[in-house]
């Protein structure tokens, strides 16, 4: 999961790049790159880290011309690369820059395909590369210097008969403009903003409509699935579909957990279907634990914040801050092995003891993935003084893996995985659990936009939306996972090993 924007204006791009890529920092803490162009030349800076430290006053001042793109990025594989910080580039033809949000389900038997065809190198394992080259491969087909907008569309359309998976795209190209695509699934999101000047008019594309707020831009839409997007240089817009049979079926993980509450996405305001969650399973838990003494309704900040406000309203009972959030900790099940995970939970949330204390209470969360920091969680409970502590999940269990950027690759990994309801129960050690359920969850976003009539579920039902997943695919997928992190634990080792060395010296 990664955040992306482009903006084509009539003035330097360079800080509305950076304030968009700060509030789309939620969506990628691993790396963050900025790419703009002037004179014909590509201008770009990125590197491992948050959008603010990534950024400095030096590199801010060479991000100069009025088209650009960003990037901010989370590792899908469960290691972290600078090699693989976006945006990407490759010099022919013209000279694109290329930033990518999603993950490709068939990026194994493009390889060999780009190499033998397009004789392009991949030089990292990113898919992101790969998507770019053929791209690139699929636009070097037009023999003119300056594109005309359907020859942007049919690069956009061969290159949706080539790939399979979840994709929202955004591309600069020297002496051209900026081109941006979406998947033909609306797995993954993309808006259009415009704002006008005295100059004329100002284009920009991103990840959520929250980016579009930041920097002054207006709404117009989102991109539709399998739709592209061209702005030329001058700030001539371009739309086509590019999909022969597009159809909306949004991650329903982005209304769960990852977008921004102000954020609006295919017509659905995360806020108020969060609010819906909340409603729904309230009323589950009013029906099914009706019997328990609850006091007390916490939230385990801050995504489940609006589901948990709406749980005490409906069953009528106390909702408190019982957590402290320590914001300059990332999210901990983006982050590599299981070690790293137990010990940021403790320096991510502190517990208010005074909310805790003989106290019989229910912890609201989003969802539980591996189930490591639930269990902790409830551990700080008991620390606390709780004298019974229930658990509740806004998102049903998670009992298959994700394929479409979310990382989530692995079932072996999910504690969900082969377990009841009660055996989940044990292993976080709560006194009692409850999930949503999917038909309640795909109805509390719905409801927003009944125009959507079936979500990515995947994780939740293994029914995967672009129909090329099968047990073989979802093997290779564990193995490489497990050779990936078999060498970063042995990268930490040796690092270890050597930092015990230095000290010893």
């Amino acid at each position: 999961m990664c955040g992306i924007v482009g903006i084509v204006a009539k003035e330097p791009v360079n800080q509305s790049l950076y304030d968009a890529l700060i509030v789309l920092q939620h969506r990628g803490q691993d790396a963050a790159g900025i790419m703009t162009i002037e004179n014909n030349m590509f201008n770009l800076r990125k590197a491992n880290g948050l959008v603010r430290d990534v950024f400095h006053t030096r590199h801010m001042k060479r991000l100069t011309g009025n088209v650009g793109i960003g990037h901010c990025r989370y590792p899908t594989a469960g290691s972290s690369s600078s090699a693989e910080a976006q945006p990407f580039y490759v010099n022919s033809p013209f000279g694109i820059a290329f930033a990518h949000n999603g993950n490709l389900t068939n990026s194994h038997e493009l390889q060999e395909e780009v190499f033998k065809i397009a004789r392009r190198h991949i030089n990292t394992t990113s898919d992101s590369e790969l998507l770019l080259n053929i791209f690139a491969h699929a636009l070097h087909q037009t023999s003119e210097l300056t594109i005309h907008p359907d020859e942007i569309f049919a690069a956009v359309e061969r290159v949706h008969a080539k790939i399979r998976g979840a994709y929202a795209v955004v591309a600069a190209i020297i002496g051209q403009g900026m081109v941006a695509f979406r998947d033909p699934h609306g797995i993954r999101p993309l808006v259009l903003g415009k704002r006008t000047t005295a100059k004329g008019d100002e284009y920009m594309v991103a990840s959520e409509s929250v980016a579009l707020d930041a920097v002054g831009f207006s709404f117009i839409r989102d991109v539709a699935p399998g739709e592209a997007i061209y702005v030329t240089e001058n700030g001539e817009l371009f739309t086509k579909q590019c999909a022969p049979n597009p159809v909306c079926h949004p991650c329903i993980f982005e209304f769960v957990y990852f977008a921004r509450p102000d954020s609006f996405i295919d017509g659905v305001s995360v806020y108020a279907s969060r609010v819906n969650m909340g409603r729904k399973l309230g009323e589950k838990i009013k029906r099914e634990w009706g019997h328990l003494d609850i006091d007390v309704v916490i939230p385990i900040p801050e995504t489940s914040m609006d589901v948990a406000l709406q749980i005490a309203n409906t069953l009528e009972l106390p909702y408190r801050q019982g957590f402290v959030k320590n914001r300059y900790i990332g999210r901990t099940f983006i982050m590599p092995g299981q070690k790293m995970r137990r010990k940021s939970v403790r320096r991510k949330l502190n517990a208010i003891s005074s909310e805790f204390k003989g106290k019989n209470v229910l912890l609201v969360d989003d969802s539980i993935v591996r189930g490591t920091t639930s269990e902790q969680i409830i551990e700080m409970a008991r620390e606390s003084g709780a004298n019974k502590v229930y658990f509740a999940s806004a998102a049903p269990e998670i009992r298959f893996p994700n394929v479409y950027g979310i990382d989530m690759p692995s079932a072996n990994e999910l504690i969900a995985y082969g377990r009841e309801i009660d055996q989940i129960c044990e292993c976080i050690k709560a006194d009692g659990l409850i999930f949503q359920d999917i038909s309640d969850l795909v109805a509390a976003v719905s409801e927003e936009n009944p125009v959507i009539t079936k979500f990515e579920t995947s994780v939740f039902d293994g029914s995967y939306v672009t129909g090329d997943i099968d047990q073989s695919y979802l093997e290779r997928i564990d193995k490489a996972r497990g050779e990936s992190q078999k060498a970063l634990s042995m990268f930490q080792a040796e690092l270890s090993n050597l930092e015990m060395h230095n000290m010893d010296n």
